[in-house]
């Protein structure tokens, strides 16, 4: 059965207080309305459809980027989420089987539970994914139901003291044929007490018809909308205390969990131990066996088996670093591979770069990579000595072998198995330094004479 998403982006988020659409506020790296489509991907849908409203461009400019085939459909006036699920029709016409609609501020819906509601479609017109809640104050819509029958979903505000008593809540993810879904939403009014158009009407309409609705139960932490930042930080915790634990449990050491800061797509292979204070951006991948010191931030890189890195180091996007590489304390790499066994180990900038197997970078290296208009790499070979405090200034190569003494600035290219020396001659100027402080202390004696 063919599977499209329809993620309900269109939002104002007015208690977010931000310019920012809340669907665009970030979780772990990514935002909001990126989990909701990556927990929908998982089930490899044919289409997706996101409908935006506040801050439309920018909601699709986030879409289309972390999924260039998505679509995106306008709800230019926000009439409820019956009407919000509507604009999705054009972007789904002629398209044949089952729509699931998702929520941009709903990050934690898991993909088994989207399989869960699936399944239950096979016997079932409309799938409606609920929640037990133990507190019967909380404003919800409320599950009618028979068994496993669902008969109705009514929104709070139009409850009775009855049905508020109901503890199985909606969550507002619902599944169901596209081509039914559009044709019960034809049918939906906005006689309520919101004046709005509800998707949740589809049930009772189905019902009329004669067919039938279930409903499929998750946990309630699974449903946490996000609406204000206090929420969002919350669902921060929540992210990071899963990602920790799941780290874990493949086979990944934390040596203080609770102060490692997770990616939304962060990859850890097993027996990586990570050290406190670590944080990783997005696009971050840790080989097995790799250990990164405490203290560094690493983002959009790919670390290999048997390398550490830290503490202190900075991995930005582009750095690629080969097995058994050291990468040590204040250390920035961008944009640069390091091959197997290379040492960048203290206080080094090493941007647009490659760098040979075994070489080894001395402390405070810096390739200059920048003009001021365009950026330029730098080439180093294998088994190079770079001494300390080398300049290099790009575009330059170093060949196999070669090496730099101590305060060079290389400007040109250096021949496999030659040695660099840029740097002024050294004079010493006897008594100098007598000379001038003594200088230097009568003046300030004199200064405290004047001053009193």
């Amino acid at each position: 059965m063919s599977i499209a998403l329809i993620v309900l982006a269109a939002g104002m988020g007015t208690r977010m207080n931000s310019d920012l659409p809340k669907v665009l506020h970030e979780l772990a790296g990514a935002p909001l309305v990126v989990h909701a489509m990556k927990s929908g991907e998982a089930l490899s849908p044919e289409k997706i459809v996101v409908v935006t409203g506040n801050g439309a461009d920018a909601v699709e400019k986030a879409v289309t980027k972390w999924n260039p085939d998505a679509q995106v459909a306008l709800q230019a006036e926000q009439n409820g989420t019956g009407h919000a699920v509507m604009q999705a029709r054009a972007a789904l016409e002629g398209f044949t089987g089952d729509a699931i609609v998702l929520y941009g501020d709903t990050p934690f819906i898991q993909p088994e539970t989207l399989e869960k509601m699936l399944y239950a479609r096979r016997t079932h017109d409309v799938v409606v994914l609920g929640f037990e809640v133990p507190d019967t104050s909380v404003r919800y819509g409320r599950l009618v139901t028979t068994g496993d029958d669902l008969s109705a979903i009514v929104e709070f505000k139009d409850a009775t003291e009855a049905q508020r008593q109901i503890t199985l809540c909606n969550s507002g993810v619902i599944c169901a044929d596209a081509g039914l879904l559009f044709s019960l939403l034809d049918d939906v009014t906005n006689d309520n007490a919101a004046g709005e158009y509800y998707l949740t009407d589809i049930v009772a309409l189905a019902r009329q018809r004669g067919m039938n609705a279930t409903v499929v139960r998750c946990d309630e932490t699974e449903t946490l909308g996000v609406n204000t930042r206090a929420e969002l930080a919350r669902a921060e915790q929540m992210y990071q205390a899963r990602a920790r634990l799941a780290a874990m449990e493949d086979g990944v050491t934390l040596h203080a969990p609770d102060t490692v800061i997770f990616a939304h797509d962060t990859v850890i292979g097993r027996d990586a131990i990570i050290e406190p204070q670590v944080v990783f951006g997005p696009g971050v991948t840790i080989e097995t066996g790799a250990r990164i010191r405490a203290f560094s931030h690493l983002e959009g890189c790919h670390v290999s088996r048997g390398a550490t890195v830290g503490p202190f180091a900075r991995l930005r996007p582009g750095a690629e670093l080969a097995e058994d590489v050291h990468i040590g304390n204040f250390v920035e790499i961008k944009n640069a591979t390091i091959d197997e066994g290379a040492k960048v180990n203290h206080l080094t900038y090493i941007g647009d770069a490659e760098i040979g197997k075994k070489t080894n970078i001395g402390a405070g290296t810096i390739t200059c990579n920048y003009d001021g208009v365009f950026k330029h790499r730098t080439t180093i070979g294998a088994n190079v000595f770079i001494g300390s405090n080398t300049m290099l200034v790009a575009p330059v190569k170093v060949g196999n072998f070669a090496m730099t003494a101590t305060g060079t600035i290389v400007t040109r290219d250096v021949p496999s198995g030659d040695m660099a020396v840029g740097r002024a001659k050294q004079e010493n100027k006897a008594g100098f330094a007598d000379r001038f402080f003594e200088k230097l202390e009568a003046k300030k004696a004199s200064q405290s004479k004047e001053s009193k």
